[in-house]
């Protein structure tokens, strides 16, 4: 059985459009009940799809994320999802957004993390309407532009924010008594190097190690809004749908997490509560660091 894919080279959504007579982003809609298919929401069983098209031509996708047994904030919705995989791939432009359902506020609002969000052209598959700028989804938007000076990188552009361990101490002692530490702990500092956290300046990442020693980085995301924040483990945890093997998340074995000890928001606790829910047998370990 082929493994999931959820990001397409631009050539070959160029020639899947031009097989079915279609223009890339006309090729979209087409693709959101593909995307459906692959969504986890174990609790409402309502599955969505998002299919989005970058400014390199390539095709993502994105789809629901939910979690038994935790509170439903931990979700990952589907346009959380796709976002998250323009980011861990490096593009850095959404320019069409197929979506099965009407975005939620929630998603409409994340959105507005990226440049240039009103200009991004909106799809409802379950309705007739052709696409559409999201600022007529969110006309009256509060976003990085109320809180950011211009030059700020947002989202989806390229930014690192200079950060090191913050002691050898803590490193040299994982290394002689756990399992997990390592390369992964290294993993997980570049994913915290590049977190998006302009707000509350507390950058943070996690790298997870599955069964068969794949590796598997999310950085925390940070919303104007606050709410619609993405955290580190969810992040990461769309890193391990999007290019696992399709597999439960028990074979998630180890996790490490890289943020700054005095942080004003921290992800430790929430971060080991969503892993011992999904993976009870995950190894945990936290590392501190410092901005240079």
């Amino acid at each position: 059985m082929d493994k999931p894919r959820f990001v397409i080279p631009a050539s070959e959504a160029e020639s899947m459009a031009q097989d079915s007579n279609l223009t890339v982003p006309q090729l979209l809609p087409t693709l959101v009940p593909s995307a459906k298919s692959l969504a986890r929401p174990p609790i409402s069983r309502y599955h969505v799809g998002a299919v989005g098209l970058g400014s390199s031509g390539r095709v993502f996708l994105g789809v629901n994320l939910e979690f038994p047994n935790l509170p439903l904030h931990h979700s990952v919705h589907a346009e959380q999802f796709l976002l998250t995989n323009l980011y861990l791939n490096a593009e850095p432009r959404l320019h069409y957004l197929a979506v099965s359902s009407a975005p939620c506020g929630h998603c409409r609002q994340f959105l507005q993390e990226a440049r240039d969000a009103p200009d991004i052209n909106l799809l409802i598959t379950s309705s007739s309407d052709p696409y559409t700028p999201l600022s007529n989804f969110l006309s009256h938007r509060f976003g990085p532009h109320d809180l950011l000076p211009e030059d700020v990188p947002l989202l989806l552009e390229p930014h690192h924010n200079k950060l090191s361990f913050l002691s050898d101490t803590q490193i040299k002692l994982c290394n002689g008594v756990c399992a997990v530490g390592g390369e992964l702990r290294y993993a997980a500092l570049e994913a915290a190097n590049s977190s998006h956290a302009p707000y509350s300046g507390c950058p943070s990442g996690v790298a997870l190690v599955d069964c068969e020693g794949k590796v598997y980085t999310g950085s925390y995301m940070e919303s104007a809004a606050f709410n619609p924040s993405m955290g580190p483990v969810q992040a990461a945890l769309v890193a391990y749908v999007a290019n696992g093997d399709g597999g439960g998340y028990e074979r998630i074995v180890g996790a490490v997490l890289v943020e700054k000890e005095e942080a004003v928001v921290k992800q430790e606790q929430t971060a080991r509560l969503l892993l011992q829910a999904i993976s009870p047998k995950c190894e945990f370990k936290v590392f501190h660091c410092r901005s240079a």
